[in-house]
């Protein structure tokens, strides 16, 4: 039986050609008006690739290189274009020195060994030394000969010798004049001018011992001041006392003047005052003035 043609099975559509896989190479090419077309229409952008970004940024660090040279130029030029500045005389016809010499009424007098301090200090040393007072003995101070002791005996006095001899050596020690006596059966006096070859020199050596002064077995304190030393002081040693022996005290001023270090100490059984040891110190800076 024959269906009525409304009552016929519809056919089915014919099945879609199956595709031909893309490859990487038919991938279809986003050109720059389809990103321009992209951003009017209100899509998101289409970024540059990171070679596009690498170009730009090589091109605008040549062209900050072009236009840092070319200014440099530029100035280089201006500067040549400027005339030169012309420097100051050399000559100062204010120092000039007279075409005469002075008159010999006129001419100044040269300083006194009193007055001209170099004189002094240039001279004898030892006749700086404070003499050994009446009825005191006359002992011989770090090994001393005729009142010189040299630097290896002077070296001797400090806890490294070696190392304060090689230390003398470097700050160029000039010369050491010194004196001592005894008074009584224990009182001893003891006083060193030690001259370098420079006021620095000096200077540096007073401050080097005044800072021991706080270390063990130093005196422990900053002492006082000595005055019109500038930078001088004296020191009172706690007193020492050992089982079988007498107690031992001691006093030590230490000073700089010019281009000498001053080294003054009293050793005694009995105690010894402030005002002794500020007294001698002050008399020995006097005949340093």
């Amino acid at each position: 039986m024959e269906l009525h043609e409304a009552q016929r099975e519809p056919e089915a559509p014919p099945a879609p050609e199956p595709a031909a896989p893309e490859s990487a190479a038919a991938k279809p090419v986003v050109s720059t008006a389809i990103e321009d077309a992209s951003a009017a229409d209100g899509a998101a952008p289409i970024r540059p690739s990171a070679r596009h970004r690498g170009r730009t940024a090589v091109l605008l660090a040549v062209a900050a290189v072009i236009g840092v040279s070319a200014g440099t130029a530029v100035g280089y030029q201006v500067q040549a274009d400027r005339p030169p500045t012309p420097l100051p005389a050399l000559n100062q016809p204010g120092l000039a020195y007279p075409a005469e010499p002075l008159p010999g009424d006129k001419v100044p007098e040269p300083l006194s060994a009193a007055e001209d301090r170099g004189v002094k200090t240039d001279g004898d040393l030892r006749k700086l030394l404070l003499a050994t007072p009446k009825a005191a003995r006359t002992l011989v101070p770090w090994g001393a000969v005729d009142g010189w002791p040299d630097t290896a005996a002077y070296s001797r006095q400090f806890d490294r010798p070696a190392g304060a001899f090689a230390h003398f050596t470097e700050e160029d020690l000039r010369r050491i004049a010194a004196v001592a006596w005894m008074q009584g059966e224990n009182k001893e006096t003891n006083i060193g001018l030690v001259q370098f070859r420079s006021g620095k020199a000096a200077m540096d050596h007073a401050k080097a011992q005044q800072g021991h002064m706080l270390d063990a077995g130093s005196a422990g304190d900053d002492g006082d001041p000595l005055k019109g030393s500038g930078n001088g002081r004296y020191y009172l040693y706690p007193v020492e006392r050992k089982a079988g022996f007498m107690p031992r005290y001691r006093a030590q001023a230490i000073f700089q003047r010019g281009d000498i270090m001053v080294d003054i100490n009293i050793i005694d059984t009995k105690r010894i005052s402030k005002n002794e040891i500020r007294s001698l110190a002050e008399r020995q800076l006097e005949r340093l003035s």
